[in-house]
């Protein structure tokens, strides 16, 4: 079994693997009992617990189902290359524009020939009211409701702070994948991460939503590496 952290700034999250199939995952916490497992493997984008500080982290220098392009590796954060890994597991000699919506949002390209070649980082949605609550005097904290669409244009301040949020996010994506779409023809769009069913409620049709898209990338990386004795 093979068992694999999503280390968050907000969150840990882990998941088992039998093979290439997920079997058990959850939200991890101290008092939790995890199950036994032959291989390991962390994403690490925040604090680590104490009790993970031994499992191995994910690096671009370790060896990965593809070709990294990006230019400083060394600053390449590890839930960015699992991201990658996991689209390439699932399509595989595919052109791929991964969308990771967390606290912050990144948006990644990975061409037909499995070579990563980076992409962008913007502030996430959280990050972005809180941001216009903190540095101004009189806008308010606004919180977006489940399932709420992104307007264009708000008639209310609350509604000016999430069309100028949410709204704006999903066109600045919508940007993106037009753009790469444009460039190399044929494109899948995967969509993961905290805010990945906040983004589908607003109206992200026609993106795939792969909710455990780290964690997929993750075992392939053990497992391709179990197959071939890597290290």
């Amino acid at each position: 079994m093979n068992l694999t952290f999503d280390i968050g700034n907000s969150a840990v999250k882990w998941a088992a693997f039998e093979g290439g199939e997920m079997v058990e995952c959850g939200v991890w916490s101290a008092e939790g009992k995890l199950p036994q497992a032959d291989a390991m493997l962390a994403c690490v984008s925040g604090r680590v617990p104490v009790e993970l500080e031994a499992v191995p982290q994910l690096r671009a220098d370790m060896p990965l189902p593809i070709k990294i392009g990006y230019r400083s590796p060394d600053t390449l954060g590890p839930d960015r290359i699992a991201a990658a890994c996991g689209a390439w597991k699932i399509h595989p000699q595919e052109a791929s524009l991964i969308i990771d919506a967390g606290t912050c949002i990144t948006v990644d390209f990975l061409d037909s020939d499995g070579v990563y070649h980076g992409g962008a980082i913007m502030p996430g949605l959280e990050m972005k009211l809180r941001a216009l609550h903190t540095f101004t005097e009189k806008l308010p904290l606004v919180e977006i409701a489940e399932g709420r669409r992104a307007p264009v244009f708000g008639t209310t301040t609350e509604e000016s702070i999430v069309a100028g949020t949410l709204g704006a996010t999903m066109m600045a994506l919508a940007g993106y994948v037009a753009v790469y779409r444009e460039k190399c023809g044929r494109l899948r769009v995967l969509l993961t991460g905290g805010d990945a069913e906040r983004l589908v409620a607003a109206g992200a049709t026609g993106w795939e939503h792969c909710p455990q898209l780290t964690h997929i990338g993750m075992n392939g990386i053990l497992t391709r590496n179990q197959r071939y004795g890597d290290k």
